[in-house]
């Protein structure tokens, strides 16, 4: 599995709420707790396409 690249990871903000995203290794997602949606990482690229997001569920979001 590629890594996204910290730096870059620093910069992105969710696209529907333009909130800062937390970095989810175990799942390669980037997480958007205001939007409750976690956006794919695939092949070290994030997929920041809401389309492509998958909604959280109430126990992820309290973690």
């Amino acid at each position: 599995m590629i890594k996204p690249d910290p730096k870059l990871l620093e910069l992105l903000v969710c696209p529907l709420t333009k909130t800062t995203l937390e970095y989810n290794d175990a799942e390669s997602e980037l997480i958007s707790k205001v939007a409750k949606l976690a956006y794919p990482i695939r092949d070290g690229i994030p997929v920041m396409i809401v389309s492509e997001a998958r909604e959280l569920e109430a126990k992820e979001i309290s973690k």
